[in-house]
């Protein structure tokens, strides 16, 4: 059926309004937010773009370069490579390509140790590759252990075949949003000459703008490009960069690891592409550059204080109804105990609360967004009480 411009944009308002808002307060599960206002500007400015074919696109092509070089100053790092791309899943993919193709002479899969906490975009780089992941057992607060990691190494880098080819680690689970002991991961990847990939989708614009006020005690807040075995990591500015979707980060130390994902495309302005995806609007390589050149780091330090704040007046509220968290939270991520998590989230959402759950323990998970505000904390734990008494 064909409609004219007004019955068009009629009926996907309808659509639209079906959905969640961000403002309202009450998706408590996602890691996105509602974009920064002077995305809707930019989005206008830059929907016709594509740096899939970048010589077309020339300016285009520049923001991106420095944006890379803005989110390389934030990752300790001056001289670093890389794309805006899809999201986290792409560049987790990407960076197991390089693995991949590091051991491509290798008559075995190529061996990984990857994380349980790891994202699920790793179970699809798995299957996708034939990948052979390692998965070491997690400490008391959740992160890797790393004595099996080196024991591990250890007994099998004499045999080739079962020599560990790549190591992630996480920075900012998705789960809890626990940091591995990425520092002295490093030293054992250096001293094994091992890759090591860094999944910091959402930490990647925490971290660094953390106040000390809100680092725990003898935990190891370093994961970034300072630590010498780091050779990649995934950073998602449409998470809390405030950039709107999609604006995913790749980040390489340097440009060396571009040969390990060219492939020819001779039809193009540039003769070799090295993203999965080929088409890649420049509307979130400009939002995340407008974004970032507004905020600066003292605007992220102020925006990641004010999560954080919640963070932990959340779990102030919580405990005053008897909810205990899983662990202290380490970033604006709780996870609180719960005994059937599956059915409590059914029931919030039933009332119109969108948390999640976890995985690796029995937890609801409740991330602190810009949008969320202590006014919708109040009324949540209110939910949540109200919930569990039925």
């Amino acid at each position: 059926m064909i409609m004219d411009e007004k019955e068009v944009l009629e009926a996907l308002k309808k659509y639209r309004e079906m959905d969640l808002k961000y403002e309202d307060g009450r998706i408590l599960g996602s890691m996105c937010t509602k974009p920064h206002p002077i995305s809707r500007k930019i989005s206008e400015m830059f929907f016709e773009t594509n740096l899939g074919d970048p010589g077309l696109f020339k300016g285009t092509k520049k923001i991106e370069d420095e944006v890379i070089h803005m989110m390389g100053n934030f990752l300790n790092n001056d001289n670093p490579f890389g794309y805006i791309i899809s999201g986290g899943t792409e560049a987790n993919i990407t960076a197991m390509r390089i693995i991949k193709n590091l051991s491509i002479k290798k008559e075995r899969l190529p061996k990984v140790i990857v994380p349980e906490t790891a994202h699920f975009s790793f179970e699809k780089a798995r299957e996708m590759m034939d990948l052979e992941y390692i998965k070491p057992p997690l400490t008391n607060c959740y992160t890797m252990d790393v004595k099996y990691i080196k024991d591990y190494i250890e007994d099998n880098n004499k045999n080739d075949n079962k020599k560990i080819d790549g190591i992630v680690a996480i920075a900012g689970c998705t789960e809890l949003g626990t940091i591995d002991n990425i520092k002295e991961i490093s030293k054992i990847a250096e001293e094994n000459k091992i890759y090591l990939h860094v999944d910091a989708a959402f930490g990647g614009f925490v971290i660094p703008f953390l106040e000390e006020k809100y680092k725990m005690d003898n935990y190891n807040y370093e994961f970034d490009f300072s630590l010498n075995a780091v050779s990649s990591i995934t950073i998602d500015p449409h998470k809390m960069g405030l950039a709107p979707i999609p604006a995913g980060g790749i980040i390489f130390r340097d440009s060396s690891f571009k040969k390990y994902l060219d492939v020819e495309a001779p039809y193009l302005t540039d003769t070799h592409q090295a993203t999965l995806i080929g088409t890649r609007t420049g509307i979130g390589v400009a939002s995340a550059w407008g974004v970032m050149k507004l905020l600066g780091k003292e605007g992220y330090k102020n925006i990641v204080s004010k999560c954080m704040d919640n963070t932990h007046y959340l779990v102030k509220k919580a405990k005053e109804y008897g909810f205990e968290p899983v662990i202290n939270p380490v970033l604006n991520i709780v996870a609180l105990k719960d005994d059937n998590p599956s059915e409590t989230c059914l029931k919030l959402r039933q009332i119109g609360w969108y948390v999640s759950i976890c995985k690796c323990v029995g937890a609801l998970r409740i991330i602190l967004m810009p949008h969320v505000k202590k006014e919708h904390i109040d009324e949540f734990i209110g939910a949540l009480a109200s919930v569990k008494k039925n």
